[in-house]
């Protein structure tokens, strides 16, 4: 258990995640051993891997953990969201993966009349949101397959990717570009743009969305560039993370 505590708080301090080696030097472990703790906490969720298979991380298994850290969040990106829609007249939106669905953790509705705007707390699947997109983007493939297995991918409108090869592709598009678009995918007459909060240690993003009438892919781009340097600010200061094992 000592062991256990050991990894996960290794875990915990990282950004980026750690290696088997580093695992194995800190804990005095055989890298055989290392590796079946770490086997054993993966199959748990409490440990996930980068694409590569060579990095560690702590994965979904803490989110229901850290509600505190969730409110941090929320707290923090606030002015950015409201920055966000009074910048470009559109709901601005937190979310973030919560099992095999993204839920909205704050959402900042546009003014206008007509407008886009799920509702705090809200579960959409990931395959056909912005959001989904790009928290997907960050996980490795074969977690995304694991999702996607247990969501399946519901045809929400005509545009609503319907494979699990089609989203994979898209999401080697999302990660060369640096954010997610859902181009009227889970409403036939709404458009969203997305980025991942790197650096926070959580599998969460941010998002403008809008009626595709009045949201063009002109302003997508351009909202794109915006939320971008939005989600790094958030990042530069992490969400301050509570020690394994410790109070408070």
């Amino acid at each position: 258990m000592e062991r256990v505590c050991l990894i996960l708080n290794l875990l915990q301090e990282s950004i980026d995640g750690i290696t088997l080696n580093e695992v194995a030097q800190t804990t005095g472990l055989p890298k055989s051993s290392a590796f079946r703790y770490l086997w054993t906490l993966e199959n748990h969720r409490y440990v996930e891997r980068d694409e590569d298979g060579t990095l560690f991380r702590l994965g979904l298994g803490f989110v229901g953990m850290q509600s505190r850290h969730l409110e941090i969040l929320r707290e923090r990106a606030r002015p950015s969201l409201e920055h966000l829609r009074d910048t470009f007249g559109e709901t601005a939106n937190l979310a973030l993966l919560d099992g095999s669905h993204i839920i909205y953790l704050d959402i900042v509705e546009s003014r206008r009349g007509v407008r886009l705007a799920a509702s705090r707390g809200h579960r959409e699947p990931l395959h056909c949101t912005a959001l989904g997109k790009a928290i997907a983007a960050q996980l490795p493939p074969d977690r995304v397959r694991e999702l996607l297995a247990e969501t399946g991918l519901p045809k929400r409108t005509a545009n609503t990717i319907g494979t699990v090869d089609a989203f994979l592709a898209e999401l080697t598009k999302v990660r060369r570009v640096g954010y997610a678009v859902d181009d009227r995918e889970n409403e036939a007459d709404g458009r969203c743009v997305a980025v991942p909060l790197l650096g926070t240690q959580l599998p969460a993003a941010i998002s403008l969305s809008g009626p595709s009438s009045r949201f063009t892919l002109q302003d997508i781009k351009k909202a794109a560039k915006t939320l971008l340097g939005a989600a790094a600010e958030l990042s530069t200061n992490p969400v301050p993370q509570q020690r394994i094992g410790s109070r408070g």
